[in-house]
């Protein structure tokens, strides 16, 4: 998720699309007059904390809404201040951070500060760099609220962080290490009561750490596979770890959906001949800079070239059972995942909704092909290995449509390189391409409004490529060349059925500086006050929460000048109203959104606090950008899970 690109992409262009897929540019001209007259509209009414939206498209369906939530705080201020910012009236308290122990029996190793931890301990402590999460209630089934689960992805390592000297010497240790500190943490917490907060259960029988090592089973169409087998799995039906793990989903059936990002970025194929496979997902003849391959031969592709297609994936996880096998979801694509956000239809099938977050790549969905059964979890168990997976196209009049990536069906054959259905959903970006889905500005997370049916909205964080030479032109779906800032684009799928083929958009709001003037954004930023969303869901109110992910590199750009650490804003989506709740540390990234069910606490993640910009920090000096959440107490930054609630113990954004 983070917007970084020195060291998680290698430190050149990261776009991997070269389809020739139309860009809609040339029939963009007819509709760009009505856009223009929505902005000018937009900008004319903004003030302060209170920003208007961009219109709705006049084509756009329009789906029943219920009465609008009101907020009830008052928005905070721009901030460059190394602490977390909310509201008059609330509290944010750091729960879980990097290092704490995980609540193992018998095994709770206490964080050390300079970073002298073995990777065996580190096994048994918080990950690095929280992202994605979830909480499930104790007990299961319930709607408790001051007990439960959180599940929490650790997406990446910064290893000048994690290990005492940081890169200046390497190992096996050193490795491992790494591998312990991505994946995902299971924690048990409660509310303490008598003002005493929240705070993880320790020793707890849910306590749960999955790392890069942890065997995972496969299901799906690629379960088996040819290109899924290796030496060390000839079979092809379990794979060891899960990384880069980034936003999430949550489903009706009670487990937790992690989400594989940035694989690419772990492996190497030095021989100088890459597959059209490996092109299209990024991997290179060097690594981004982690430097498994050296010690960990999975991560050489010369040793074992199909490793890497057996990451990429959603992995499905039951936070309520420690003993059970995560399970990677193939029939839901292989691509670089940003959350599986999950809804139903009204006939029951399960629908999940994925951003490929990329550059110029595609927003894709998965229906089942069986339905729901409350109760009936091993019916459920098996909802999400069997269905269609589609991909969109956004075309110019303000329709789109899902494009089945289905063998043998709009190309998707052998003919254009796809043995059968494992092959597709194994290489579903080039199966995209081969449909003519639309090229985005990087989806990221995408939620559901719970009081709209099949309404829809995904963050499309920035693309700065966007109309640049040799790359694609500006089109309906993104209208901004040079797209420094993002936007938020809303579906409504027809009839209002999650699982429908044909849906109506528009342009839910174009981010960036109240007071941009350069000639790519002009006239399309006034009374913007965020850039870069990223984070999204939706509060059981039909509150929008948007969080942002301006990185280090960015922020230090004119453009972004006065726009302070990034923040969390909450939106009336009938109203258009965005008001700023939270601002972050510095260096930091906010992420992951988790309510309990009577919505009265509130968690959030502050991933990589201090980053500097090659997401690399110098041991040397760690705090040099941050010293949160420990300040002088502690030696390094530290990713953490926040707790907020409201002080006199109401909803939250009441």
């Amino acid at each position: 998720m983070s917007d970084s690109y020195k060291i998680k992409h290698h430190g050149v262009d990261d776009t991997t699309n070269p389809s020739t897929a139309p860009a809609l540019s040339d029939i963009l001209a007819a509709r760009l007059s009505r856009r223009d007259l929505m902005l000018s509209s937009a900008a004319a009414g903004v003030t302060g904390a209170s920003l208007s939206l961009i219109p709705t498209l006049a084509e756009a369906a329009q789906a029943p809404l219920a009465s609008p939530a009101k907020l009830g705080f008052t928005a905070v201020p721009f901030s460059v201040a190394d602490r977390v910012i909310v509201p008059d009236g609330y509290s944010a308290e750091v729960l879980y951070a990097w290092g704490d122990a995980v609540g193992l029996k018998g095994n709770s190793p206490a964080f050390r500060a300079d970073a002298s931890n073995s990777a065996a301990e580190q096994a048994a402590q918080a990950g690095m760099h929280h992202d994605g999460m979830a909480f499930f209630p104790l007990p299961q089934g319930s709607r408790a609220s001051k007990h439960g689960l959180l599940a929490i992805n650790h997406e990446y390592t910064d290893d000048g962080l994690l290990h005492g000297d940081g890169m200046k010497t390497w190992s096996g240790e050193k490795v491992k290490k790494a591998q312990a500190a991505v994946g995902v943490s299971v924690i048990e917490v409660e509310d303490a009561g008598k003002g005493r907060g929240w705070r993880v259960v320790r020793p707890s029988k849910y306590a749960r750490r999955i790392t890069a090592n942890t065997p995972i089973g496969i299901g799906g169409p690629a379960r088996g596979h040819a290109l899924m087998k290796t030496e060390a799995d000839p079979l092809g039906v379990e794979i060891l770890g899960t990384l880069n793990n980034c936003a999430n989903g949550k489903t009706p059936w009670g487990t937790y959906l992690t989400c594989e990002e940035n694989f690419d970025g772990y492996f190497v194929n030095e021989s100088g001949t890459l597959s059209d496979n490996e092109k299209r997902y990024g991997i290179k003849n060097k690594d981004a800079g982690y430097k498994w391959a050296w010690e960990d031969f999975r991560f050489d592709l010369q040793i074992n070239p199909n490793e890497a297609n057996r990451f990429g994936w959603v992995v499905e996880i039951d936070p309520y059972d420690p003993k059970s096998r995560p399970v990677k979801r193939t029939a839901l694509g292989r691509f670089k995942h940003e959350g599986a956000t999950v809804t139903l239809a009204p006939d029951g099938r399960a629908v999940v909704y994925m951003g490929d977050d990329q550059r110029f790549e595609y927003i894709y969905k998965f229906v089942s092909k069986g339905r729901y059964q409350a109760g009936n979890a091993k019916a459920n168990s098996r909802l999400l290995d069997e269905g269609t997976l589609y991909v969109a196209r956004f075309d110019a009049d303000g329709s789109g449509q899902w494009l089945p990536l289905v063998h043998g069906q709009n190309g998707v054959d052998a003919s254009r390189g796809f043995a059968d259905q494992g092959e597709v959903v194994i290489k579903a970006r080039l199966a995209a391409d081969v449909v003519g889905a639309t090229k985005m500005d990087r989806p990221e997370w995408i939620a559901v409004n719970p009081k709209a049916p099949g309404e829809v909205y995904c963050t499309l964080t920035n693309n700065a490529e966007r109309g640049g030479e040799g790359k694609p032109g500006v089109d309906a779906a993104n209208p901004r060349a040079d797209n420094k800032f993002g936007h938020i684009i809303r579906w409504h799928e027809a009839g209002g059925n999650a699982a429908a083929t044909a849906f109506k958009w528009d342009l839910f709001a174009l981010a960036g500086r109240p007071d941009a003037k350069s000639d790519a954004h002009k006239g399309a930023l006034k009374g913007d006050a965020f850039g870069s969303p990223d984070g999204l869901a939706f509060d059981a109110q039909g509150v929008l929460w948007v969080q942002t992910d301006v990185s280090t590199s960015t922020v230090n750009m004119k453009e972004y000048a006065g726009m302070g650490n990034n923040q969390m804003l909450a939106v009336v989506p009938q109203t258009g109203e965005f008001r700023r709740f939270l601002t972050g540390p510095s260096g930091c990234e906010i992420t992951g959104i988790s309510f309990t069910p009577d919505s009265r606490t509130l968690f959030v993640n502050i991933q990589h606090p201090g980053e500097p910009e090659n997401e690399r920090s110098d041991p040397a000096k760690p705090k040099a950008i941050s010293s949160w959440p420990d300040g002088d107490a502690g030696s390094r930054p530290r990713s953490a899970t926040v707790v907020i609630r409201k002080l006199d113990g109401g909803v939250i954004g009441s």
